[in-house]
């Protein structure tokens, strides 16, 4: 007999949910989501991805007085020795930590997707279903930098919005302190087209200005028996400025001609890239039927 958790029936064989967040954001963008999945009775909890939310750095030129437009540019992040290894490796850890040894169903955004992907291919047994939301999904020894500069990623708008060489600092800066009324509102419009004004400003407002350059210069061998074992959706997202929708549908068409017996399951949103803060209910119900 199936377990109840308030008055929701749960399969036994339903896993714990775990949430991963993209670059410049932190487990709390997750919290509308997991306040829907804990409703439908499935156990979740997200995480910080490594040089992001407590694991972040912030540079001190974006608090020096005077403010240093050449520091902007120059100074090295404090976090630009994370890489996709290291990140990869606490997401292991985590992973298990949550599933006591179990399978865990992962549901990961934007920059968290190559994370995944990482971790799928490293420790298959680990990730009962991969779910890629508005999310990076390389092919084989392809890194994500690469994939973010592919003409179908065409009118992207992060790009833009960098405000140093990441080659330099080691990282993707954004100048989250900017007073520019046309770059802050570049940066709601890449990352929360959709979502309510209020909720935008705040989520920009908990962005972290340095998201670590390492992860996606990092790439994964992507095997049968590793990532293409592992069952996985890609819920994608119509209106998105930071992974084009053109891009989106190239991860899935490159996946399924790679592992044709495995192929990916599509759920499409009318959103832009952050529909966990602008129709967080639709995710909740979308991810809790996985895994």
């Amino acid at each position: 007999m199936p377990a109840v958790t308030n008055g929701v029936a749960m399969s036994a064989a339903s896993s714990p949910l775990l949430f991963v967040h993209g670059y410049w954001h932190g487990s709390w963008c997750w919290s509308e989501v997991i306040a829907g999945v804990a409703g439908l009775g499935r156990p979740a909890v997200a995480v910080d991805l490594a040089g992001h939310g407590l694991r972040a750095r912030r540079p001190d030129c974006l608090t020096r007085i005077p403010f240093d437009p050449e520091a902007l540019a120059t100074e090295v992040s404090p976090v630009a020795d994370v890489d996709l290894d290291q990140a990869g490796d606490l997401l292991v850890s985590q992973i298990r930590q949550l599933g006591r040894g179990g399978p865990v169903t992962v549901v990961a955004h934007s920059m968290g997707g190559t994370v995944l992907t990482r971790v799928v291919q490293q420790a298959p047994a680990l990730v009962a279903h991969a779910v890629y939301l508005a999310a990076l999904m390389p092919a084989s020894d392809v890194t994500a930098i690469d994939c973010v500069r592919m003409p179908e990623n065409a009118g992207e708008l992060v790009g833009p919005s960098v405000r140093a060489d990441p080659a330099v600092i080691g990282a993707l800066r954004l100048d989250l302190t900017s007073h520019d009324a046309a770059y802050r509102c570049q940066l709601r419009n890449a990352f929360f087209g959709d979502v309510a004004p209020a909720v935008a400003d705040a989520a920009l407002g908990l962005l972290t200005p340095d998201a670590p350059a390492g992860i996606a210069l990092g790439a994964t061998t992507l095997t049968r028996d590793g990532w293409g074992s592992v069952p996985r959706t890609s819920i994608t997202c119509t209106r998105d400025m930071v992974i084009r929708p053109a891009l989106q549908q190239k991860f899935i068409t490159d996946a399924d001609t790679t592992f044709p017996d495995n192929p990916t399951s599509v759920v499409a949103l009318d959103s832009s890239h952050s529909p966990f803060l602008s129709m967080p209910g639709r995710v909740a119900d979308i991810v809790a039927e996985r895994g």
